[in-house]
């Protein structure tokens, strides 16, 4: 698996709240979900990336080290990074032999049991010391209607990743009239009571800084109209996930 080539689609030098501390990030070329609030639409399927071998992007990153401090290090985003597990599980390896701290964000939406996926998966956990997991909706059709895909992987995932007892933390976009009911609200925290390794719960309020990106590529955007969540909404939504239960990640 040497030499795996990434293909990358952006890079974030000194990224503050993609995991602890300040992070390198880079994000990853394509996703199997298509989320209607997406901002980056243009990792689905276009052409426009860089290639770089996981050596070159470890290389890339050790540049910054000085800036990351105790918490700080590699977070690997997207798109969906686990499209592109085999430069993932490359890169880690070379990233853990310099002792960095590694994170990966996903939605979890290409997750399997079935190989060989799942026996990559299980040698990755062992170089990734932390996940940021995207619960987009815990009910399954309004995921449908959201995401184009439905969730039961994404869950067997959290669930999975609870058995290790690898730490997660969760994250939902508050999308107005997507995925901003009450009733889903309380479900998914009882979802996430059910877990025993979530040190971290944010809800993140839907925006429209990437609708430009959708104009771009010519693809109709089905959330127009549709304003971000007031801060009202928010706090609410915070109220009902329990994330004041939560702590932060701690080194």
């Amino acid at each position: 698996m040497e030499n795996v080539i990434g293909r990358i689609h952006s890079i974030e030098s000194f990224g503050s709240v993609d995991g602890p501390g300040v992070r390198y990030i880079y994000f990853l070329h394509g996703c199997p979900l298509r989320c209607q609030f997406c901002h980056n639409p243009d990792t689905w399927g276009s052409k426009t990336y860089q290639e770089m071998t996981a050596q070159q992007a470890l290389d890339q990153a050790m540049k910054y080290r000085n800036y990351w401090g105790k918490k700080g290090g590699l977070t690997i985003s997207g798109g969906e990074p686990l499209l592109q597990i085999d430069f993932l599980l490359e890169l880690f390896k070379l990233a853990k032999k310099e002792g960095i701290h590694t994170c990966i964000d996903t939605s979890g939406g290409c997750f399997t049991r079935e190989e060989p996926f799942f026996s990559k998966f299980e040698e990755l956990m062992q170089y990734t010391d932390l996940l940021l997991v995207d619960i987009k909706e815990i009910n399954k059709e309004r995921h449908i209607q959201l995401t184009s895909k439905d969730n039961d992987n994404i869950l067997d995932m959290a669930r999975y990743l609870s058995d290790i007892n690898k730490p997660v933390w969760i994250r939902h976009v508050l999308v107005p009239e997507r995925s901003d009911f009450d009733e889903d609200l309380k479900e998914l925290d009882q979802f996430i009571k059910t877990l025993k390794n979530v040190e971290r719960v944010e809800v993140l309020p839907y925006h429209t800084l990437g609708i430009f990106k959708w104009q771009e590529l010519k693809i109709p955007y089905q959330l127009e109209g549709i304003n971000p969540p007031t801060k009202e909404r928010i706090e609410n939504a915070n109220q009902l996930l329990h994330t004041q239960d939560y702590q932060e990640f701690k080194k």
